[in-house]
């Protein structure tokens, strides 16, 4: 059977230190297979136990005590349930006392016989005060105060120089943050120790097995003897097992001779630790241990009956501010009002110190933000983002926005709002940081007997680093919380959306029916009062008739609930319903140009080439969109200049190019030119009733079409040129 092998800290990570293939001296080890058959055992069996081991034996012919063959026997009926304790029994070998301790593991019955230095009185003497000890436990009511109690309580029932409580950061550092101890020791309460300290698998077994002892440090290890090719035993349970060299070596650069630790395991999650520490060599019995370990586990219950309080109590308050936000965003219009309202109460759930609003471009900010930074933060986030961002330190962020930070450097953001790229961004500040870490935290190489190799520290003074760029990292339950309100915001939002769609719809109903009619019928007036002004020889041949003043006023009311009309058609995904038929485009562009021409004779409209072309297509859509980019380049062409109209058929394709002298139009426009409500378009000098929706209507109904539209800045002329199939091509 293997026994284990020389390791360093470039090795320790993959160290087997589960099957060590050894144990300490202070006990021997005997291993069964589940019948019962020997099938390996300690190299001090012999002595100590005084019996002669052979492969094969049966556990009752080995001459053991009878509490230890009983043991054996009960472990052996037990041996497939999973959740069986350890069975202890305390016997006699000669003048010499042991625990016998048996367990299970991996198909093998594990007997370890640990010798026990102490009488029974004493241990009797010593369980009393432990069991004093857990009362008083379960009555501290803060982390804090039942860490200091704890280390207190276990000094004083074990003896040892110095009790330490560890407890676990995120990052698996742990910080010293209770500590009872020797006058003389230095003390280690306030240290942080590194990760690395603990390995991976050595955090394994301290939450596996929740109690460790090692009374010597300066013990050679007793090797185990199997059958030749056996699987290694596996000693996760063992309490006898060898320790790392590593973690040996470790413990007497700290001077310690003996230690013992107890786990403290929260939902299978080390949450922390009490190590125990002594100068000299140190036996602490079996009995007195198991109080520690059941000291611990009360410990863990009652540390995680103290975190649930605090998590309710946040779960509460974070609940309370979320009603009463929804209740807010239901009554109010602007959601950024709604959560500037609650911006104190959020700010406070969460432990945040700033936050940042923003929707549709619209920044509200509530702290003291320096000029510029929430609109740089706000432009620092995801588009189309659904679920929570957040940064907790510097180099989260942006590289070209971490100079304008300052000390804003965890962030929180929930996106309410996608479309409307609406955000709610809690922001905390920088926590500068002074860590007394326990010894430099460095790997040194020394020479040992393979070579070189990396070696645990050896001093354990304070070594002081400032940590900063972080913020405080953001609690789980901070964050499940804040999912909590994200939910809440976007059903507000959808809720809020649905109703202004359903008074859309209603305020959409209206214009196309309740409006349209009276609209004709005022046009049909103005027809009328026209031809009657006319017909008596009141009409003035420089000045527009008020009849004329009326049809165009209501033409162009008609024109805009076109537009609203189709631009609703559109966003619900319904299409414009163009019916395709055979059209003569150059006919119908002449009409087109002729119209325009009567309507506004002033400007001079020019078809300088006239293709004939065909295609398959809605006459009426297609009249819209050429009507669109005559109207266009009348509007926006310069006064006096002619607007041309050029009609190609090549290529299975027809164009048709419509330009106006002018300006180019500038490329930050150019690139939203198809988009609807376009600033630019909004209150235009030139056009000052349009709503920026016909270049957007135009290029869905030219989609439908199966065409193209396009912009392009040609020889001093603004030419928008739209392309589609031919008939037949």
């Amino acid at each position: 059977m293997e026994h284990g092998r020389q390791v360093d800290l470039q090795s320790c990570a993959d160290e087997p230190i589960h099957v060590p293939g050894s144990i300490q001296p202070h006990g021997a080890l005997l291993f069964f297979q589940e019948d019962g058959q020997l099938e390996g055992w300690s190299m001090n069996a012999p002595a100590m136990l005084g019996i002669a081991p052979a492969l094969g034996l049966p556990y009752a012919d080995l001459g053991l005590p009878a509490d230890a063959v009983d043991a054996i026997a009960d472990c052996i009926a037990v041996r497939d349930d999973d959740d069986a304790a350890p069975l202890v029994a305390s016997l006699r070998v000669g003048d010499t006392d042991y625990d016998c301790v048996v367990h299970a593991e991996a198909g093998r019955i594990v007997a370890e016989f640990e010798l026990r230095e102490t009488s029974s009185e004493e241990v009797s003497r010593f369980a009393i005060k432990a069991h004093g000890s857990i009362d008083r436990l379960r009555r501290q009511k803060t982390i804090e105060a039942l860490l200091a109690s704890a280390v207190q309580q276990v000094r004083e029932f074990t003896g040892f120089d110095r009790v330490m409580a560890y407890c676990f950061r995120a990052d698996d550092s742990g910080d010293v943050v209770a500590e009872s101890r020797r006058d003389d020791l230095v003390p280690y309460l306030g240290q942080r120790y590194p990760a690395g300290d603990i390995p991976a698998q050595a955090r394994r077994l301290y939450t596996l097995n929740t109690l460790r002892m090692i009374p010597d440090m300066g013990y050679e290890s007793v090797p185990l003897y199997g059958a030749p090719g056996a699987a290694p035993l596996d000693m996760s349970f063992a309490v006898l097992r060898s320790v790392s060299p590593v973690h040996v070596e470790y413990l007497k650069n700290m001077g310690v001779c003996a230690s013992m630790s107890v786990s403290i395991v929260i939902n299978g999650r080390l949450w922390g630790l009490i190590a125990c520490h002594h100068m000299s060599r140190k036996l602490v019995p079996h009995a007195i241990r198991m109080a520690a370990d059941v000291l611990a586990q009360v410990m863990a219950s009652t540390i995680h009956s103290i975190e649930a309080r605090h998590e309710a109590s946040l779960a509460e308050q974070s609940a309370r501010v979320r009603t009463a936000l929804v209740e807010s965003l239901l009554l109010d219009d602007d959601p950024l009002d709604a959560l500037g309202e609650h911006a104190r109460a959020m700010m406070a759930a969460s432990g945040a110190q700033a936050m940042v609003a923003t929707q549709h471009g619209k920044i509200a900010t509530h702290g003291d933000l320096p000029a510029g930074l929430a609109e740089a933060i706000v432009a620092s986030l995801p588009d189309n983002q659904h679920d929570l961002v957040v940064r907790e330190m510097r180099a989260d962020w942006p590289e070209t926005l971490r100079e304008q930070l300052g000390k804003w450097v965890g962030l929180l953001a929930l996106p309410f709002d996608p479309l409307g790229h609406g955000w709610c961004i809690l922001l905390r500040v920088e926590q500068i940081e002074t860590v007394a870490w326990g010894g430099r935290p460095d790997k040194t190489e020394a020479i040992g007997p393979l070579g070189a190799r990396l070696t645990p520290r050896g001093s354990f003074d304070a070594w002081h680093e400032t940590v900063r760029g972080c913020a405080h990292p953001w609690e789980h339950s901070v964050l499940a919380n804040s999912r909590l309100t994200l939910a809440e915001l976007v059903r507000a939002m959808n809720a809020h959306r649905s109703q202004t769609e359903a008074t859309r719809a209603q305020l959409l109903a209206m214009l196309g029916h309740d409006l349209r009619d009276p609209l004709h019928s005022i046009n049909m007036a103005g027809m009328v009062l026209e031809r009657t002004g006319n017909a008596s020889g009141g009409g003035n041949s420089g000045q527009p008739t008020i009849g004329k003043r009326i049809q165009s006023s209501t033409n162009r009311m008609q024109r805009m609930i076109s537009q609203v009309l189709d631009m609703s058609r559109i966003d619900r995904g319904m299409g414009l319903g163009v019916a395709l038929e055979q059209v003569d485009l150059k006919a119908l562009l002449v009409d087109l140009m002729d119209e325009a021409r009567m309507a506004y004779p002033s400007i001079p409209l020019e078809l300088v080439c006239d293709d004939p072309a065909t295609v398959k297509a809605d006459s009426s859509r297609l009249a819209q969109v050429l009507s669109n980019l005559l109207s266009n380049a009348r509007h926006h062409g310069e006064p006096g200049q002619p607007v041309t109209v050029c009609l190609r058929a090549r290529d299975g394709e027809a164009s048709v190019a419509v330009s106006n002298a002018g300006a180019p139009i500038p490329p930050e426009t150019v690139a939203t030119l198809f988009n609807p409500f376009k600033r630019t378009s909004l209150n235009n000098p030139r056009n000052r009733t349009g709503m920026g929706l016909g270049l957007y209507i135009t290029q869905q109904i030219v989609r439908e079409h199966s065409g193209e539209i396009a912009y392009r800045y040609e020889n001093e002329r603004v030419v928008f040129t739209l392309r589609l199939p031919l008939a037949g091509g």
